[in-house]
């Protein structure tokens, strides 16, 4: 892979991981005020709960696409950047555009997701 495309991937990481810290900061900073006198009724409470609930639930699933990313700058960073980790076998240039932060090459992430199905 030539310096450009690093260049490309990295630039395209920098700005997801940028966009999920935004949002996390934003939910720190508005989401998190639950204020029961906004709330006229038991109901309203609930959907408030259970919608911040949501919120903090998806924003857990960003923390871990956020540590994917990481990996995936650090890799960049130390040459290794498109290599399966399980097979070390070169990921395909259209996965990476559309997963820069893979680790996998499409054929051991399909073996690890039937491994996932079979084991539940």
């Amino acid at each position: 892979m030539n310096k450009a495309q690093l260049k490309k991937f990295k630039v395209q990481l920098e700005e997801k991981r940028d966009e999920i810290v935004k949002k996390a900061k934003q939910t720190l900073s508005e989401d998190m005020l639950l204020d029961t006198a906004d709330l006229p009724d038991e109901m309203d409470l609930a959907s408030s709960e259970y919608l911040q609930s949501l919120t903090f639930r998806l924003r857990g699933r960003e923390k871990s696409f956020l540590d994917k990313i990481q990996k995936a700058l650090v890799k960049i960073e130390d040459g290794s950047f498109g290599k399966c980790d399980a097979c070390e076998e070169e990921i395909s240039q259209k996965r990476l555009e559309a997963r820069p932060e893979t680790n996998l090459c499409i054929r051991c992430k399909e073996d690890q997701e039937r491994a996932e199905k079979d084991f539940g």
